[in-house]
């Protein structure tokens, strides 16, 4: 049993910022963190993103730049996503190995690789010509099993390429366990996969869409993201079949609106739980903080410790080096 006040006084615990630090439940680290990092093929120059205020769109040149920042920050990781000049149906520039994010990935690679974890987006949305996540059928819809074949291709052309991680985002039944076959097949049984155990048809990837080029030309992703309104069992078995396939860590996308779902997956899984705080989310903080309604430095310190007690280990963020900084 604990004293009651007037004995018992939490506020002692609060004093002042030494005290403070010094109980810190929830602590961040640089290497918590994962910088995304968009590289666009047929630029000169980086392409300021307008709906994320400090994201660019980046050359081969100033993605190398960047990448140094993140690692001499401490930066725990890198995800790149590429966007090509041609887009097909098929997203034929996904696996190419002169594709612009393989071509980025072994840029990277040779320069940070050895300092931090270079990882590469495994999807299909930056390099189809419509827009969606896989193969469609003459109908229009998403064919799940068609679409296993290019994940499996494409990670295995990242991790040729250099990628020390792949990171399946399309949310297809069986894509962890077909890349996981792939890439053992073709020599890489030692690439992880993080797998985008539960990922919404969220409404905060709007400014994504932008900076990688990929809104659907038509319908959109609920038939495979799953429905924010959805149980939360569903995640729970998404994961377990993720985990049954052989995902080495897992994610849930978006955080903030899922700190619960976070929550469960650390309860429930023994491997390392990343969350992706994305684009709307960090598209928010900047227009509020350039309007002058919130202080900017707080509130991105506030949602990050929020996703890292959720159970968050690793957090994919696009302030990640600013907060690498800080921290």
């Amino acid at each position: 049993m604990s004293a009651e006040f007037p004995v018992a006084r939490p506020r002692r615990l609060r004093r002042n910022a030494a005290m403070r630090r010094m109980v810190s439940g929830t602590r961040l680290h640089p290497a918590d963190l994962i910088l995304p990092m968009f590289v666009k093929e047929s630029i000169d120059e980086p392409a300021p993103v307008a709906s994320m205020p400090g994201v660019f769109q980046h050359t081969r040149d100033s993605l190398r730049k960047a990448a140094h920042e993140a690692a001499e920050a401490g930066v725990g990781g890198l995800i790149l996503f590429g966007i090509p000049a041609v887009k097909d149906a098929r997203g034929s520039a996904g696996d190419d190995p002169d594709g612009i994010l393989q071509v980025a990935l072994r840029d990277v690679s040779a320069e940070v690789g050895d300092t931090l974890v270079v990882m590469a987006d495994t999807c299909l949305d930056e390099f189809t010509d419509h827009g969606h996540c896989g193969i469609l059928t003459d109908a229009g819809d998403v064919d799940n099993d068609a679409t296993l074949e290019r994940y499996a291709s494409i990670a295995v052309a990242q991790a040729r390429a250099g990628s020390q991680m792949v990171a399946p985002s399309g949310m297809m039944d069986g894509q962890v366990g077909a890349i996981r076959a792939a890439l053992d097949a073709d020599g890489f049984a030692g690439v992880p996969i993080l797998a985008y155990s539960a990922k919404y048809a969220s409404a905060f990837y709007g400014p994504f869409r932008d900076a990688a080029e990929c809104a659907p030309r038509f319908g959109d992703r609920s038939t495979h993201q799953q429905d924010p309104a959805g149980p939360l069992e569903e995640a729970l078995r998404e994961v377990r079949l993720d985990l049954a396939e052989g995902a080495d860590a897992v994610m849930v996308k978006p955080a903030l609106a899922y700190l619960d779902v976070i929550r469960r997956f650390r309860d429930t899984v023994d491997v390392p739980v990343a969350a992706y705080q994305v684009s709307g989310e960090y598209a928010m903080i900047e227009a509020a903080a350039a309007n002058g309604w919130v202080d900017r430095e707080r509130m991105i310190m506030e949602s990050l410790v929020a996703i890292k007690r959720a159970g968050a280990d690793l957090i994919l963020t696009y302030w990640a080096t600013e907060v690498a900084r800080t921290l």
